[in-house]
């Protein structure tokens, strides 16, 4: 790790370098002859210096011009790749780089994070890739690639840093697969335990004193967590690798979110918090009470996605039961907006708030906030890992925004379906099935009328 921070400011001062190179190379033919004399020097020194630290530096540094014309590759992209430093230079950057997924399918070139940075112009980065080399051998690969702006802020190129990743990812894989045959092998013990744990607790079945029973009692519910953690390390395992169960189907996420909300609201009133379900900025009554089913109906759009609903329930239970797990008063609330691209869907909390600089490590594998709070509320830190890689199953985003003493806000962002897309891919659905129609596949509450958006 620490090479890599030593490599990483290296990289850092080469691209400023760099840039500067670029940019004076544009501006050359404006001067006067002393002028370009003096800038000639100047760009002869930069690129000497530049050259010095990156044949030192072993990731590879990919310089692109705005033609998408590879200027400048370094020794340690050669030697990832397999192309010569004068064999690249010169070539359209597709010509070199070829990218695969985890089956080995080639992925399109607008797919790829150089042409998606080239694209949005920001930054993209990609820790999962492969790459195949001149010989067409398969690396995995990390890349990150950032553009380059001039004063007018106009994109004049990119540059793409990468390594070769093939020995962790083969160690992490090996991880994940131990985990998945151990966390396996270990449920069929633990739930014959709980089993004949539960058989002991039953008064029909055993009869036990009370002090017994609190003792019983106690291993039962310490049998249950066992059987949590070995169930969320098996699902993080199948998470990594692909091997996750997702039967995507079209999802209403109005109708899908308010219906969740009978079963969430559960969760806040055991402890005591106020629930309330939010569609855009309007708070939604609880139908289930008949005295208020008239009062909450409104028009609203039909927010469609293409998700596994199962998935998703667990993603939307998970966050929404922490979220009053790590609430002592007030309320949390469960909320659904969306624009003509994005469906999303909030859990919002009066809680306690998290650390600024705990955000950026809160969807990582086995992070949990250390904090006297957590220290008194079990958990094995994966399901919010799993929230994330459910997410992205989806191409969508999950974060979150906090303020200590304020409380937290959890952001679902899933790809939104136009109601014509929603449609076809229902009918094919139904077709596909035998046995549901396209205009039975969405199920809306009585109380709400519906109307689709613009």
């Amino acid at each position: 790790m620490q090479q890599y921070i030593i490599i990483g400011g290296g990289v850092v001062v080469v691209l400023g370098g760099l840039v500067l190179w670029f940019a004076l190379k544009h501006h050359v033919k404006d001067k006067t002859a002393a002028s370009t004399s003096k800038l000639a020097n100047t760009l002869r020194n930069e690129k000497e210096k530049s050259n010095i630290i990156l044949s030192a530096i072993q990731d590879g540094v990919v310089l692109i011009d705005d033609q998408q014309i590879i200027r400048h590759f370094n020794q340690g992209a050669s030697d990832i790749t397999g192309w010569s430093t004068q064999e690249a230079e010169g070539l359209d950057w597709r010509s070199v780089f070829k990218f695969t997924n985890t089956k080995g399918e080639e992925i399109p070139t607008e797919q790829t994070s150089i042409a998606k940075s080239f694209g949005s112009g920001q930054t993209v980065r990609d820790n999962s890739v492969n790459m195949l080399t001149k010989s067409n051998n398969t690396i995995a690969a990390s890349f990150s690639v950032s553009p380059l702006v001039d004063n007018a802020k106009h994109p004049t190129g990119l540059v793409a840093v990468f390594r070769d990743v093939s020995e962790e990812r083969a160690e992490q894989n090996q991880r994940a697969e131990f985990i998945s045959t151990a966390s396996h092998e270990m449920r069929t013990p633990v739930a014959a335990i709980e089993g004949y744990l539960s058989l002991a607790l039953n008064e029909k079945v055993a009869t036990i004193d009370d002090r017994a029973r609190g003792y019983l009692e106690k291993a039962h519910s310490s049998t249950q967590h066992l059987g949590q953690l070995f169930q969320d390390l098996l699902t993080s395992a199948k998470a990594e690798d692909g091997r996750l169960t997702n039967h995507p189907s079209v999802v209403e996420m109005g109708a899908f979110v308010e219906q969740l909300t009978q079963d969430l609201r559960f969760s806040a009133e055991k402890k005591g918090l106020f629930m309330e379900f939010l569609f855009g900025n309007t708070a939604i009554k609880d139908a289930s009470h008949p005295s208020e089913a008239g009062e909450s109906k409104v028009i609203r759009p039909l927010y469609y996605v293409h998700v596994d609903p199962d998935r998703i329930r667990e993603v939307i239970t998970n966050i929404f039961d922490n979220a009053c797990k790590y609430t002592a008063e007030g309320k949390v609330s469960l909320g659904l907006t969306g624009n003509e691209g994005v469906v999303q869907v909030y859990v919002r909390d009066t809680g306690a708030g998290i650390p600024p600089e705990d955000i950026p490590h809160l969807f990582q594998k086995f992070y949990r906030v250390d904090n006297s709070a957590t220290r008194t509320i079990g958990g094995t830190g994966l399901g919010l890992f799993i929230c994330r890689k459910i997410v992205e199953l989806y191409q969508g985003r999950i974060w979150v925004e906090s303020e200590l003493n304020k409380g937290s806000t959890f952001y679902i962002n899933l790809p939104r379906l136009s109601t014509q897309k929603a449609e076809q891919l229902m009918a094919a659905e139904a077709g596909a099935q035998g046995t549901v129609s396209a205009g039975q596949a969405t199920t809306v509450s009585p109380s709400v009328s519906i109307t689709p958006s613009s």
